[in-house]
C-alpha cells in the first residue's frame, strides 16, 4: 500500500531543512502579542500556526507579551489575551513570559553594543532623525553625534537610565548604515527616554527598548528557533538578524514571515473598535458583532470551528482576503452534528387546539438531532394551547405556501396533524390567536399512513414555555457599501442587531448555561450570552443562520 503524500507549507519545509542541517535540534515557537487591545480573528491564525508547528515537531510553544510600549498597554488586555489563547487550546504550559522580564538583559545588551562601537547616543530630535534618514531614492546623512567615543556613549546612556534627560531629549541608536537601501537599517533608534508607568515594572525604568531591538533578544533568551511573524515584518528581518548577530548569540533564532489573514467586510482596527465602544454602538470589545476572539467566543463560535477556518485558509506568502461566509460555514459544520435541535418561537402567536382536552398535558418523545441518533431523545410537553411562529400562518397565502392557513392541515413537529378553523382578532384587526382541530390518530411515531401533509411547523406549549430575549445579529458593516466611507468613517449597518423580547422556548432550554449552544429549529444556531444572561432572564445570541450561499472550493481550485 502506497504511503499518502503529505503536502507541507513553506514554513514546515524550512523547519525540516533546518533540522536536517543541524541548525536546531528541537523546535520552539512563540506568540508575542502587544497588550494594547483585544485579539481578533487574524491573531487566531498566528496563535494556531505557532502552536501547531510546535506540536507537530514535538517542540515548545511560548506565550510572551511584547510590553515595551507602556503608553498603550493595560492589564485588562493582558488578561483578555491569556483567556483567548487558552480558549483556542494553545498550551504554553509554564512558559508565560513578558518582554519586561528581560529589561535588565536588554539594557546590558545595549551596553554591549556600545562597547563594540555598534551603538551611540544621539541628540537629534525625532523630526531631525526623520530628516537625516533620507528617502527611498536618496541615502541618509550620518548624525553629527555618531562618532562619539565609547566612554562618552556609556556615560550618556547611563544618564538616560538614571532619568537625567527629558523625554525625547536623547535616544540610543544602532550604528549600521545610513546608505542602506533598507530604511530600517539606517541607524535605527533602539532605546528612548519615556517616563511612563509600566503595568508590570511600575516606575523602575524611564527608558524603554524599541520593538525591533527587543523582539530578537526576547526570542534568543527564550530559545525560540523559528520566529513566525506576518509579512509587514519582512523588511525588518535584516535588522532582526543584525541584532542577534551583533549580540553574538550561539543559537540565533530565525524570523520567517507569512501572509496575514484578511476577512471581507469586518472591523479589526483597534482605533475603530475603540470608537465603536466609546460611542456606545457596541457594548464592549466582546460585542458579538465584532471579530475579536472574545466576541466570537461570546457569540458562540468554538475553538474547533476557528481551527477549521484557519486550516482552510492555509499558510502562504501572498496576502489575500477571505469571505466571512467561510467562517460561518466552519461553525455550522462544527455544530450541526454536536448540538441538540430544540424548538424556540421568536415571534409567537397562540395556536388553540379546540378539540384537545382542556387542562390536559402529555409528553411527546422527540429526537434531539435527526442526523445524530447518539444525542438521544427528550420529552417535550404538549397541550391545548401552543405558540407557533407568526410567519407560519397566513390568512390569504400565496401559491405554494404549505404552512398553516384557514382550511389547511399541517403537522406539528413530533406531534399531530392540525387543521386551521379560524382566528381571533383585536379591534385593529391584528390576529391574537389561531384556532385549529387535531387528529389524535396522526400522532408522530404511531405509524399513521392515512394521508399526507406538505407542511411541518414547530411549536412550544404555552403552559410550560420559557421566556427569553433573543438577539439576531447581522454584519456590523453595510456590506453593499463596503467597510469605509470616503471620509474614513465606518459604513455601519443600522440593522446589525435585532432584539426579540418574550420569545417562547421549550422547557429544556430553561436550564441552559452561559456559553451553551443549541440549534433552534429553522432559526439557526444560538448560544446563551455569557455577559448578560441570568437564570431569571435568559439571553440567547444567534451564532449563525442555517442557510448559506457559501460553498467550499473544490480541491485544486
Amino acid at each position: 500500500m502506497e504511503k499518502e503524500t503529505v503536502s507541507k507549507n513553506f514554513i514546515e519545509q524550512m523547519i525540516d531543512k533546518d533540522l536536517a542541517e543541524g541548525k536546531c535540534e528541537t523546535v520552539c515557537t512563540r506568540f508575542p502579542p502587544e497588550p494594547n487591545g483585544y485579539l481578533h480573528i487574524g491573531h487566531a491564525k498566528s496563535i494556531l500556526l505557532n502552536y501547531g508547528l510546535a506540536k507537530e515537531y514535538g517542540g515548545k510553544f511560548n506565550l510572551r507579551f511584547d510590553d515595551t510600549n507602556p503608553t498603550k498597554e493595560k492589564s485588562e488586555f493582558v488578561e483578555s489575551i491569556i483567556e483567548d489563547v487558552k480558549w483556542l487550546g494553545a498550551d504554553w504550559e509554564d512558559r508565560l513570559y513578558f518582554a519586561s522580564d528581560y529589561f535588565e538583559q536588554m539594557y546590558e545588551a545595549a551596553v554591549f553594543l556600545i562597547k563594540k562601537g555598534k551603538a551611540f547616543v544621539c541628540d537629534l530630535s525625532p523630526e531631525e532623525i526623520r530628516e537625516y534618514r533620507g528617502t527611498l531614492k536618496e541615502p541618509g546623512k550620518e548624525s553629527p553625534y555618531r562618532n562619539r567615543s565609547v566612554e562618552e556613549n556609556l556615560q550618556l546612556f547611563d544618564n538616560m537610565k538614571n532619568g537625567m534627560y527629558a523625554d525625547g531629549e536623547k535616544v540610543l541608536r544602532a550604528k549600521i548604515d545610513m546608505s542602506s537601501p533598507n530604511m530600517n537599517m539606517r541607524d535605527p533608534v533602539i532605546y528612548r527616554v519615556a517616563r511612563i508607568h509600566h503595568h508590570n515594572t511600575g516606575d523602575k525604568w524611564c527608558i524603554y527598548p524599541m520593538y525591533d531591538f527587543a523582539h530578537p533578544i526576547e526570542d534568543a533568551i527564550e530559545g525560540v528557533t523559528h520566529s513566525i511573524c506576518t509579512l509587514e515584518f519582512e523588511d525588518h528581518r535584516p535588522l532582526y538578524d543584525w541584532v542577534v548577530r551583533e549580540l553574538e548569540y550561539v543559537h540565533p533564532p530565525k524570523q520567517i514571515e507569512f501572509a496575514k489573514m484578511y476577512l471581507t467586510n469586518v472591523v479589526t482596527g483597534k482605533r475603530y473598535i475603540k470608537k465603536l465602544v466609546e460611542d456606545g454602538i457596541v457594548d464592549g470589545w466582546d460585542d458579538p458583532r465584532l471579530v475579536s476572539i472574545a466576541a466570537l467566543r461570546r457569540r458562540g463560535f468554538t475553538p474547533e470551528s476557528i481551527q477549521k477556518f484557519v486550516d482552510l485558509c492555509g499558510c502562504s506568502k501572498s496576502n489575500s482576503s477571505v469571505d466571512y461566509a467561510m467562517l460561518e460555514y466552519c461553525i455550522r459544520e462544527d455544530l450541526k452534528m454536536k448540538r441538540p435541535r430544540l424548538m424556540a418561537i421568536l415571534d409567537p402567536v397562540k395556536l388553540i387546539i379546540d378539540n384537545y382536552p382542556e387542562g390536559e398535558m402529555e409528553e411527546l418523545e422527540i429526537e434531539n438531532n435527526l442526523e445524530n441518533p447518539e444525542l438521544g431523545v427528550r420529552k417535550v410537553p404538549f397541550g391545548r394551547e401552543l405558540y407557533i411562529e407568526r410567519e407560519d400562518f397566513m390568512e390569504n397565502p400565496p401559491k405554494k405556501y404549505f404552512r398553516l392557513f384557514p382550511g389547511n392541515e399541517v403537522r406539528l413537529m413530533g406531534a399531530y396533524f392540525v387543521k386551521c378553523t379560524g382566528v381571533d382578532k383585536d379591534e385593529e384587526g391584528n390576529i391574537t390567536a389561531i384556532h385549529a382541530t387535531y387528529d389524535p390518530e396522526t400522532k408522530c411515531g404511531s405509524g399513521f399512513t392515512g394521508r399526507k401533509v406538505k407542511g411541518t411547523i414547530h411549536w412550544v406549549a404555552a403552559a410550560t414555555a420559557v421566556l427569553a430575549q433573543v438577539r439576531l445579529y447581522e454584519n456590523i458593516i453595510d456590506e453593499e457599501k463596503g467597510v469605509y466611507n470616503e471620509d474614513g468613517s465606518l459604513n455601519l449597518n443600522p440593522n446589525s442587531l435585532r432584539v426579540m423580547e418574550n420569545c417562547c422556548l421549550e422547557p429544556a432550554l430553561g436550564k441552559a448555561q452561559p456559553g451553551e449552544s443549541f440549534q433552534f429549529v429553522r432559526q439557526g444556531f444560538f448560544c446563551v450570552d455569557s455577559k448578560d444572561s441570568t437564570p431569571e432572564a435568559l439571553v440567547f445570541n444567534r451564532i449563525v443562520s442555517l442557510k448559506s450561499s457559501f460553498k467550499l472550493p473544490k480541491p485544486g481550485c
